[in-house]
């Protein structure tokens, strides 16, 4: 049967990423996926006009929706705004004790725009972490929850100090970092994950490709270590296939991009093929 997967994130009109990001990033590791639309965004890939949260039952009830039908064998969440969205998404986890969850806390989009209000990160840390199997804040994510001085000397510190506040490992991914690499640390060691690099690449929705495809992995059975491993090099491809063009500013990723590259373009004949024949029934 197959895997679920559940994102908990929000809209991004401009489909680069949030839960855009998260449906291709699962249909790219072979899971399936499902939602929780907890906001929408006015975004393209020059910035975010305006953000538009929901009531926070919003969330709650398409959670407990696709719980009671589909389940889900992970949960990745994403951009989740504000504090009230952050609690309830927290509750509802707990008391469906939904497993393999994610935790992306979402702050600043590529194009710089802010996407977390100033007192959720206080929430993040007493309710949402505690129940996540593996968080995946960025570099300059991590420094900004601990309320510190970005300083890559001490991210090793970093993540020891975000592990504390109660999530099983804690994956501070390296695309804002010097070296590239990710960093695992699950409580006992610290494990760096290397992977392909590509600077100036198209990389609108790469945190969200990263941290839905380690929910994927997660859903599929993987331990944390060889989850994080794969998820890295699904976002790096994702990033070396994203695409130029696409809007004037930051383009988006494309985590399909490698599947697809020697996939043979549908022509207009073939296309035509794909519909049932005039008369057949």
């Amino acid at each position: 049967m197959m895997k679920k997967a559940l994102s908990i994130a929000t809209s991004d009109s401009g489909a680069g990423a949030g839960i855009q990001a998260d449906l291709k990033s699962f249909l790219r590791c072979g899971v399936y996926g499902t939602t929780a639309i907890v906001a929408t965004t006015a975004q393209n890939t020059v910035g975010v006009n305006a953000i538009f949260p929901f009531p926070p039952p919003v969330a709650v009830g398409q959670v407990e929706a696709v719980f009671e039908d589909i389940g889900a064998d992970a949960v990745k969440t994403g951009m989740l705004f504000n504090a009230g969205i952050i609690s309830a998404v927290a509750e509802v986890i707990r008391r469906l004790e939904l497993p393999n969850v994610v935790v992306d806390p979402v702050m600043v989009a590529e194009s710089g725009a802010t996407l977390l209000e100033d007192d959720a990160i206080e929430t993040y840390r007493r309710e949402l972490f505690p129940l996540a199997r593996v968080i995946t804040p960025n570099a300059n994510e991590a420094f900004a929850i601990l309320g510190a001085e970005r300083d890559e000397a001490r991210i090793e510190d970093a993540a020891i100090e975000l592990h504390s506040f109660g999530p099983e490992a804690v994956v501070i991914t390296g695309g804002h970092t010097e070296s590239g690499a990710d960093l695992l640390y699950d409580g006992k060691g610290f494990t760096r994950i290397e992977g392909p690099v590509h600077p100036g690449g198209n990389a609108h929705g790469s945190g969200c490709t990263h941290s839905s495809a380690l929910a994927s992995f997660l859903a599929l059975g993987f331990g944390v270590e060889e989850a994080a491993r794969r998820a890295r090099l699904v976002a790096s491809e994702a990033v070396e296939y994203g695409l130029a063009g696409v809007g004037a500013g930051a383009g988006p990723v494309h985590a399909l991009g490698a599947v697809l590259k020697d996939a043979p373009p549908v022509t207009e004949t073939a296309g035509r093929g794909l519909h049932r024949a005039e008369g057949s029934g």
